[in-house]
């Protein structure tokens, strides 16, 4: 695959979720709890975008490069959306951001990328489950039980479209203004999260615990980056001191490495874990709003 050695700890977080909620998913079906097959059919489309993400479904250019910072200046991917590469370009050119600035809006044009991604392959998985639903002939207790897995599906879509918007809508206004030095966050998932928890139905009292909350999450994802950084950069000393033949100096950086490596590993799942749990509360607090 080829990947860096950032996209390699990600990768491992990602499956380590992924393996958690199978082995709960086991557990649920042993009990004859999900006899609707939703769970199971959440955790396949779970897996798809991981594939996609980390170029293993099969198909060429789909993998995306590390780009978590910005290497000499110039970002080394595509948006993949004419309204985004504009938006970028009029960013880049303002002489509104720093190099700081520029690197943090990068993420938050990569960050949105994804969701189009992911709301693709959601997108992609619904419109099959239709087609398999039409040429039904006889409707049965089956089926009535597949039409609310696919209103289950179609709210997901409408949750994840509503973030779409949300966030272009972010990007086009601190692309053209800058950003708001006022602004209570800074990473793109927590202001996504945020966005959406102002729109779900929470207490007063309720909505401030989230808010101090995602200020705990924001600090373990910069957290996170730090240690992604501290691995790329012990990554390249890994493969200059290979070259130079000192035994010493090489094992003491592969020992560098390796505890770097565990702990982005950890860092990682707890930040994706985290994500996946205020994510789910948000979802449940949006559902409440169309009931």
């Amino acid at each position: 695959l080829h990947l860096s050695a950032v996209k390699l700890a990600e990768l491992h977080s990602d499956l380590k979720i992924q393996e958690k909620d199978e082995l709960s998913w086991k557990k649920l079906k042993a009990e004859g709890l999900d006899e609707d097959g939703e769970k199971e059919a959440k955790l396949r489309r779970n897996l798809n975008v991981i594939m996609t993400k980390y170029g293993m479904n099969g198909k060429k250019d789909s993998q995306l490069v590390d780009t978590n910072y910005i290497k000499d200046g110039t970002e080394s991917d595509t948006l993949d959306d004419p309204r985004l590469e504009k938006l970028w370009s009029k960013a880049k050119t303002s002489g509104k951001f720093s190099d700081e600035e520029l690197a943090k809006l990068w993420r938050e044009f990569k960050h949105h990328k994804e969701k189009i991604r992911e709301y693709n392959i959601l997108l992609e998985t619904v419109s099959r489950t239709e087609d398999i639903h039409k040429n039904v002939i006889n409707p049965s207790e089956e089926n009535l039980v597949k039409e609310e897995i696919l209103h289950n599906k179609h709210r997901e879509l409408k949750d994840k479209l509503r973030s779409i918007n949300q966030g272009f809508e972010r990007l086009r206004k601190v692309s053209h203004q800058g950003y708001d030095t006022t602004s209570e966050f800074e990473e793109p998932r927590v202001i996504d999260l945020w966005d959406m928890a102002k729109s779900a139905n929470f207490t007063e009292k309720e909505l401030e615990s989230f808010r101090e909350e995602l200020k705990h999450f924001e600090a373990k994802i910069e957290k996170h980056h730090h240690y992604q950084k501290q691995l790329e950069i012990s990554h390249q000393k890994l493969k200059h001191v290979e070259g130079t033949g000192d035994k010493d100096h090489l094992n003491r950086n592969k020992e560098k490495y390796a505890m770097l490596e565990e702990k982005t590993k950890e860092l990682g799942y707890k930040v994706k874990k985290h994500l996946q749990d205020l994510s789910s509360r948000i979802s449940q607090g949006l559902q409440h709003n169309e009931l």
